[in-house]
């Protein structure tokens, strides 16, 4: 994935873009999944409480 930013920070934004996204839309949950090369990957879920 070229997002254009230096190795290690498209996690960040991502983040970043998820929970601008969920505030905007107003969404309570929120999945975002990123792959960590290799054939492994990771999930995050959030949920907002505010």
């Amino acid at each position: 994935m070229a997002l254009g930013h230096p190795l290690g920070a498209s996690g960040a934004k991502l983040m970043t873009t998820l929970i601008y996204e969920m505030h905007r839309r107003n969404e309570k949950y929120g999945l975002q999944a990123i792959c960590e090369g290799g054939g492994t990957a990771n999930a995050t879920i959030l949920e907002k409480f505010i």
